[in-house]
Parts: structure tokens; C-alpha cells; sequence
């Protein structure tokens, strides 16, 4: 190599020592920004994907939790529950009780399904085919066999993908691709009364799976083997989708997101547990075009750069002694692109070839520059289109200006019990709804309950009486959220609820050092030793605590939460005497206090 090149011309040696010294850092930067960009190409649509799926796994987790509440409200209506039994013992019912039932109890079953955006529709199937139904929600218990899943379906699980076939439904619409929480209802004793369907529309749930098209598919598999997707015949993937389930990966928690090949095909092949509905999200993105249009775009490039160089060469070789000035300006600016400064552009380019090439660089580096901006404005409109799907969440003002005018109505009518009933209604969703940090004060945890009190009571033959007597100081401090109702909820259904008398609970606070308690007793049945120390032993962890009603897990939740949030020596205490009286007693540091006593600022 070094005898051929001490053969040459000086004219040759520097035509030939300018093409290495230009071309081969050119072409490599060429090829390792392609192959970055390929890189960055795979991870934004990684990421989007991701960040996709994660926004519509977090509606999905909103869907199911408002259809458990949902289906539990029903589940807990007593009044609902002794119709049923009058159904399914076939009593006389007058047209009387018929009217007082649909307007004290159907109709306002009927404006909590209508207040709910998530749902599709709630109905109740009685044990009974003769009487009148109650449309859209009380209907016929051989209605039920008109849907796919009727005869085989486990209460309290979800039934997917089945075509409404509900004849009479005075809503009109009708839904192809539904899917329903089905649950028993039973009395006391654990007889069946009928069954309760809590449905929602697929493509609300799922909506990757009804915006399948030749880039994208999406399915649903349970755990148990059932396979849900859009069947179309126009989506190209939908014939692999043994080959897809097959290469998703198996996890149990945790999206994960992974390229891969199918049929040949570079894909990004993402996996969502779904553990509410026991199963898991598949989703299929192809970044086989843009990958092709990458591999084009740099080879030719590659090309261009090679017809350039091999002309310059040509020309340089002619020229070469009137050119060595602008040339070595020229390897000056190649330099420091090479040191990363891409600001940096020939001057005093001429006329001649010379010129030519520090045109065709500056045009490369402006191309280069433009690349790497659209790839920033990339970033940028993701992370708009993110800010602005949070956006397009639910309007909550519209619910408190619907309230508003409800509760204008009600006044109007002179009806005050229901204004103050929808005030009450107002704070309560405004409490629940308002997006602020997990920590509140203790006087707007205790306005939240006055105000669920009072929706209590219009439940009730009896009064519930709350007492508060809590420090001004106490007022102003932190908690959890959601720390003191929910003993407070138990109070009430575990404790007054089944007395059936008017009772009272107790809140009272008082300082006790550095800390201060909080006491919360109701006067209701109380419990006996036993049923306290199995209580105490479900809240400190010590006997496993599964879902449902009565087992203790309300309770333990906030006192994982008070042990999280300050640690472990705060948290409950429980007291308790049969036929007397239950008492709850939070320990909780004074966090809001200055040195000297006075209390911090909460704004």
C-alpha cells in the first residue's frame, strides 16, 4: 500500500488523502446515524405503544372497579332483595306496591346506571316470569336465556364478548360486542333471588381491539384459553395469531414490550396482565415499513454520497494547487462535525468544484440538523398527545353543574330534602374526584363523612347522630385520604346497621405529646372478645384477608396506609363490648406544627 501511494502524483496523493480524509468519517457517520435513528425509530413506537396500552389498561381498571361498585350497590340493596323474595315466592303484589317499588326503588337504580359513563346497561333477572317488568332494569328470569352465557356462567365473574339480544330495551341501542359482570343475588341464607348483569361495551375496555388495522392487532386472552379480537378478514395478522400468542411473553405482573419477527416481519410484540380480569392484553405493532423506508433512505443516501465524492475527485485532480486553500477550510468544518459540533457550515465557497463540495456539505449537515429536530418534535408530540389525553378525561364540572341544577329543581319544588341530599352527593363526588395528593386534613376527611352521613340516613328508618369533637389544631392536620370513612362505613353496616334503632357515632380527638388520637365509637352492636381478636389479628396482617364485605380488609387497608406514610408504631387500636358499643382509636404524629406550637400553613 505505502509503494502505491509513493508512485502517485502529488496531485493524486492529495486527491486520494482528501477522499479518505472526507469520505470514510462521512460514510460512517452516514451509517451510525441510520443506525441510531433505526434504533430510535423502534423505541418511540416501543414507548407509544407502551404508554398507549398503559392509559387504556388504567380506564380498564377504572371501568372494573365502577362496575364492582356498581354491581356491590345492587348486591347490598335490601329493598331490591325483598322484592325478589316476593317474586320468587310468587306473592300477591298490588299495583300499588308495583308503582311505590318502580318510583322508591327502580328509578333511582335507573339514574345510578344513567350517572355512570362507563356503563352499558344493569339489569336484574328475577326468579319469576310473571309479573310486570321494569324496564331497563328489572326483567324476566327466562329473559336471561336469550344471552350466550346464561347457562354457564360463575357468579361474580366476567362473561366477555356476547351480542345484547335483550328484546323491549326502551334505550333503543344495541351493542354486538358486550362484556358483563354476573353475580348472584341471594338472600340471607345464601338462596339465589336472581342474578344481576353489570355490562360494559368492549371497545371501551378494549378499544386496541376494534382499531386493528394493517399495522396494528390486538387481543384479549383469559386465563382460562378464551381468545377475544376484532375478527376482520382485511387485517393481515389475524391469520398468525397462534404464531403471536405463542411468542407474547408469560408474565404474571408488569407490561413488557419486546421486538420480535412474525412471518418474517419485524413487530413489536406487547404483553398487559389484566389481573382484574384475569387474563392478559396482547397488542402487535409493525415497524416493518418504517424499517424498509429507514434501509431506503440510507442506502440512498450511501449512493449519493459515493456520485459526489467520485466527481470531486475528478475535479480536484484538475485543479487541485488553485483548491488547497478552500480545501483545507473545507477539512477544518469536517473536523469539527466530527467533534459534534454540527453548528459549523464552508465559507467562501466560489464557484469551482471547491465551492460545489462545502455547498453539498452544508446542504448534508442542514439535512442531518433537520433529521435530528423532527426526531425532537417526535418527542415533543408524543408527550403532547399525552398531556392531551388526560385532558379528554371526564369533565368533572359538567357532573357538579348537573347537580347544581338538580338540586335548583328540587328547591324549586320546595323539595329540601333532596336539595340537601344533592349537596351532600356534590361533596362527596367533589371529595372523591378532585385531583390533589394522597394526603388531606383531618376537617376535610370529617366533611366528607358528614356529608355520607347524611346520605346514610335517607337510606334508613333510623337516624344516625354524628358527634365531632375534634381540637382546632387537629382540624389542620394530614392524613391519608380516605383514612377515617371507611371505619366509620363499618361502624355503620357492622355495627348500627343491623340494630335497626337510632345511634350515634362519636368522633373525638385529643393530643397525647408529640401525637394524637383519634377515637371513632359507635353505639352499635358491638363484638365479642373473639370477634375482636380475629379482627385485630386480619388488620396487623397475622390471618390472610380476601375481598368481600365484613372480613376486616377496609380496615387494614388504612393501616397499611398509616404505616406507609409514617411508619410502623401508628396505625389502630379496637375496643369493643357486645350490645354496647365498638371503638376505633387511630395513633398519628402531629406533622403540621411549628416548633413554637402555632400551626404550619396547609395551603
Amino acid at each position: 500500500m505505502k509503494l502505491w501511494f509513493e508512485k502517485l502524483k502529488l496531485n493524486q496523493k492529495i486527491t486520494s488523502t482528501i477522499m479518505l480524509i472526507v469520505i470514510i468519517p462521512i460514510l460512517l457517520f452516514s451509517v451510525g446515524f441510520y443506525s441510531n435513528y433505526k434504533n430510535n425509530t423502534v423505541r418511540e413506537v416501543r414507548t407509544k405503544t407502551t404508554n398507549q396500552v398503559s392509559e387504556d389498561y388504567n380506564q380498564l381498571k377504572k371501568i372494573v372497579e365502577f362496575s364492582n361498585m356498581s354491581a356491590q350497590s345492587f348486591l347490598n340493596n335490601q329493598e331490591l332483595k325483598g322484592f325478589l323474595r316476593r317474586l320468587k315466592d310468587h306473592e300477591d303484589i298490588s299495583v300499588d306496591e308495583y308503582l311505590r317499588f318502580y318510583r322508591n326503588n327502580i328509578a333511582m337504580l335507573e339514574r345510578q346506571v344513567n350517572s355512570n359513563p362507563y356503563l352499558y346497561q344493569i339489569r336484574v333477572y328475577a326468579d319469576n316470569n310473571s309479573f310486570p317488568e321494569m324496564m331497563p332494569i328489572l326483567y324476566h328470569g327466562d329473559r336471561m336465556k336469550e344471552l350466550s352465557w346464561s347457562g354457564n356462567y360463575h357468579s361474580r365473574e366476567w362473561q366477555f364478548d356476547y351480542p345484547d339480544m335483550i328484546e323491549g330495551d326502551s334505550s333503543g341501542i344495541r351493542s354486538d360486542h358486550l362484556m358483563a359482570l354476573v353475580s348472584n343475588i341471594t338472600d340471607d341464607y345464601g338462596e339465589v333471588l336472581g342474578v344481576v348483569e353489570v355490562a360494559v361495551e368492549m371497545d371501551e375496555v378494549f378499544p386496541g381491539l376494534y382499531s386493528s388495522d394493517i399495522k396494528n392487532w390486538g387481543c384479549f386472552q383469559s386465563d382460562e384459553g378464551g381468545i377475544y379480537t376484532f375478527d376482520s378478514k382485511e387485517n393481515p395478522w389475524q391469520k398468525y395469531q397462534k404464531e403471536i400468542l405463542n411468542a407474547a411473553p408469560k408474565r404474571k405482573k408488569g407490561i413488557h414490550a419486546f421486538q420480535t419477527e412474525i412471518d418474517g416481519r419485524k413487530v413489536i410484540l406487547l404483553s398487559q396482565p389484566i389481573k382484574e380480569l384475569q387474563g392478559t392484553y396482547i397488542q402487535l405493532t409493525s415497524i416493518e415499513t418504517a424499517m424498509n423506508d429507514i434501509t431506503l433512505q440510507r442506502n440512498l443516501l450511501i449512493t449519493i454520497l459515493f456520485l459526489i465524492f467520485f466527481m470531486l475527485a475528478m475535479v480536484v485532480n484538475l485543479v487541485i494547487k488553485g483548491l488547497l486553500s478552500k480545501f483545507y477550510s473545507t477539512l477544518s468544518v469536517v473536523r469539527k462535525v466530527q467533534d459534534g459540533n454540527m453548528d459549523v457550515r464552508v465559507c467562501d465557497l466560489g464557484q469551482d468544484e471547491m465551492g460545489e463540495l462545502g455547498v453539498q456539505i452544508n446542504k448534508m449537515l442542514d439535512r442531518i440538523q433537520t433529521l435530528m429536530k423532527e426526531n425532537v418534535d417526535r418527542e415533543v408530540l408524543i408527550k403532547n398527545t399525552e398531556i392531551k389525553a388526560l385532558q379528554n378525561q371526564i369533565n368533572t364540572h359538567f357532573i357538579y353543574n348537573v347537580l347544581e341544577s338538580v338540586k335548583m329543581m328540587a328547591e324549586i319544588d320546595e323539595e329540601y330534602e333532596i336539595s340537601d341530599a344533592v349537596t351532600a352527593l356534590g361533596g362527596l363526588l367533589r371529595y372523591s374526584m378532585k385531583w390533589v395528593s394522597s394526603d388531606v386534613t383531618i376537617m376535610q376527611e370529617l366533611d366528607y363523612i358528614k356529608n355520607y352521613i347524611q346520605l346514610m340516613n335517607l337510606r334508613y328508618d333510623f337516624t344516625i347522630i354524628l358527634s365531632i369533637n375534634v381540637p382546632d389544631i387537629i382540624y389542620e392536620q394530614q392524613v391519608p385520604k380516605m383514612s377515617l370513612q371507611p371505619i366509620v362505613e363499618n361502624a355503620i353496616i357492622h355495627g348500627i346497621e343491623e340494630i335497626q334503632e337510632d345511634s350515634t357515632v362519636y368522633i373525638k380527638a385529643f393530643l397525647k405529646g408529640d401525637d394524637y388520637e383519634i377515637e371513632i365509637t359507635d353505639s352499635g352492636k358491638g363484638m365479642t372478645k373473639d370477634q375482636v381478636e380475629l379482627l385485630r389479628k386480619k388488620i396487623s396482617g397475622e390471618v390472610q384477608v380476601h375481598g368481600g364485605s365484613g372480613n376486616g380488609i377496609g380496615l387494614k387497608n388504612v393501616q397499611d396506609r398509616i404505616h406507609m406514610r409514617f411508619g410502623k408504631e401508628y396505625g389502630l387500636k379496637l375496643a369493643s363490648k357486645e350490645g354496647l358499643f365498638t371503638k376505633v382509636t387511630l395513633l398519628l404524629p402531629l406533622t403540621n406544627v411549628h416548633s413554637d406550637g402555632s400551626l404550619k400553613s396547609t395551603q
